[in-house]
């Protein structure tokens, strides 16, 4: 777990990539799911906004097949940096991303919404942002999930990540985009009351309701794989 809490510390010396104003070429996608529908007005007490803005705010939702996560305990929302720890095939990539943005509004349209944004720090395999929102609809009482994504491979990927990128990148993204809509539905509308997130000390290791990965053990950890690279060989210790 030390090791750990030196990875995620560490974030705080990584700059932003996402730049959006001095480079072109982003793709940008609109993924939206419905949660399903409360009584019209403001979100319901423990009702279906509330509790997907609660798996949203701790960032409890991602697939932990695909992707799971680790922040500081006492870090504020705004300006937290997230270790962000995706499995793929024998390898877990390590990189970094930092909530930029908190977003609490209602919009003209009659939506209610809440949700962050996270850019993404050197290090990283794409550069970019994501923006997480819960709505609701006040006057129909329907809520949805929504992610919007503006991203990029980072140009210095290496042959050999470009080319795994170029094969299995954009299917693997897209899976995550569809599996989160996915986790957020039964986590907030059929997962019972009393949601919790792991670890202990100053350590949160999200999603909370992951169980141990037995391949874990057998996979390499690539940290940071796009600057300063370097396997990590596997370790039962070091999350």
């Amino acid at each position: 777990m030390n090791g750990l809490l030196a990875v995620v510390e560490g974030l705080r010396e990584r700059a932003v990539t996402d730049d959006p104003e001095a480079e072109a070429g982003w793709t940008v996608d609109e993924h939206v799911h419905e949660l399903g529908t409360e009584r019209p007005g403001e979100p319901v007490p423990d009702g279906i906004w509330e509790r997907a803005t609660a798996l949203v705010r701790d960032y409890d939702f991602t697939p932990p097949e695909l992707l799971r996560a680790a922040y500081l305990r006492d870090s504020e929302l705004l300006g937290r940096d997230i270790l962000l720890d995706g499995r793929f095939g024998p390898l877990r990539f390590l990189m970094g991303v930092r909530i930029t943005e908190v977003v609490d509004r209602a919009d003209e349209d009659g939506w209610r919404i809440w949700g962050w944004a996270y850019a993404t720090l050197d290090g990283h395999l794409q550069r970019g942002q994501v923006l997480y929102r819960v709505a609701k609809h006040r006057a129909s009482g329907r809520v949805e999930f929504r992610a919007s994504v503006r991203w990029k491979p980072d140009p210095r990927l290496g042959p050999v990540f470009g080319l795994g990128w170029g094969l299995f990148g954009r299917r693997s993204q897209l899976r995550f985009y569809r599996r989160i809509g996915e986790r957020v539905r039964e986590r907030a509308v059929l997962e019972p009351p009393g949601r919790r997130t792991s670890g202990t000390g100053p350590l949160v290791l999200v999603p909370g309701d992951a169980r141990p990965d037995p391949w874990d053990h057998a996979r390499l950890r690539v940290a940071h794989p796009v600057r300063g690279r370097r396997l990590l060989p596997p370790a039962a210790d070091r999350t």
